[in-house]
């Protein structure tokens, strides 16, 4: 009976040792990387030190480096707000009257600092502790786009044209209440679906904290990063007279802009330092990416669509970018 055991232990180790020879294990692959890299090593030397690299390069870097502290920073200040805040404060600090509401929590959104990816979130825990749906959605629009945090990274992304700072927010707070109002006016209750619960449930304050500042930063990390490579490829790689044809005509350009914004889904904190770098543009259009990015874009397109329901996203979204369009547009025209 020992012998037949024996016997068994040892196909076991067998069985299971045969498979093991054959995994490609990390340590494998980083290997097999480094020696690609050593066999390549002469063309890829070429390669970066072509010019077209070098300048991709060097705005790649520039716009990543500005951007990041304020991101990081945000970051903290969004989730300090979302975890040690206590919800019954907002319901304190908002009128009942929802037409009055709407523009109290619109100018809250200039005083809570926090990225669009935590305004949707807060946005559904308001409206789960009884605020009216008009006042959670001119937070939701306007908290990203008018905080201190963006505001100031404007104002050190535009250093010589501080009148950017006024037209954001002004256009931006703007927006944030017609949406309100007009969801207040033509909003229907079967069309938003009320959030289910918190996301940190169950969780302790130190624990939602920092799962928060994680959930964010990789996030927005990531958004940051693609949209600090979209502005370097657009510097160096598509040809000047491409991006000079749309900004030449003031109508196509914002609309280049405005739709660029809703594709590269930039955190707001890091949005001016992408589009101070499209200086071939005009200040109107690069006013409306910014007006545009943080209340519409494909990551908050699925993000409101999975919190409050398919069928509100599809209506709010094309609205909110319409209305930003506009409004990017006569506050540039105005100020700019």
């Amino acid at each position: 009976m020992s012998t037949t055991g024996t016997e068994t232990v040892r196909v076991d180790h067998h069985d299971a040792d045969e498979p093991q020879g054959r995994r490609i294990t990390s340590p494998l692959v980083l290997t097999m990387l480094l020696l690609l890299v050593l066999t390549a090593q002469g063309p890829l030397r070429r390669a970066l030190a072509a010019p077209v690299i070098q300048s991709w390069t060097t705005v790649f870097v520039a716009v990543f480096v500005q951007a990041l502290p304020f991101l990081v920073l945000g970051v903290l200040l969004s989730a300090v707000i979302a975890v040690f805040v206590p919800p019954a404060f907002f319901a304190r600090a908002l009128p009942r009257r929802p037409a009055l509401a709407v523009p109290v929590a619109g100018v809250a959104g200039a005083v809570l600092p926090g990225c669009e990816c935590a305004s949707v979130p807060v946005a559904g825990a308001l409206m789960r502790r009884g605020i009216t749906p008009a006042a959670a959605l001119a937070f939701l629009l306007s908290a990203p786009a008018i905080n201190p945090i963006v505001l100031t990274a404007t104002a050190v992304a535009f250093p010589r044209n501080p009148e950017m700072v006024l037209a954001r927010f002004v256009a931006s707070l703007l927006l944030a209440c017609a949406m309100g109002w007009l969801w207040q006016r033509l909003g229907r209750t079967d069309w938003l679906r009320p959030p289910a619960r918190p996301s940190a449930d169950g969780l302790g304050k130190g624990a939602a904290f920092w799962g928060s500042v994680r959930h964010d930063v990789m996030h927005a990390g990531g958004f940051l990063v693609v949209g600090a490579m979209a502005a370097a490829t657009l510097k160096s790689v598509v040809p000047a007279t491409w991006l000079q044809r749309a900004a030449d005509s003031p109508v196509v350009s914002v609309l280049v802009l405005a739709v660029l914004a809703v594709l590269l889904s930039i955190c707001s904190e890091a949005d001016a330092f992408v589009a101070a770098s499209l200086s071939q543009f005009s200040l109107t259009a690069r006013l409306a990416f910014l007006v545009v990015g943080p209340t519409i874009d494909l990551k908050l397109l699925a993000m409101q669509a999975a919190t409050f329901g398919r069928g509100f996203a599809l209506r709010f979204a094309p609205a909110t970018f319409a209305l930003a369009v506009l409004l990017s547009s006569l506050a540039g025209a105005v100020a700019l």
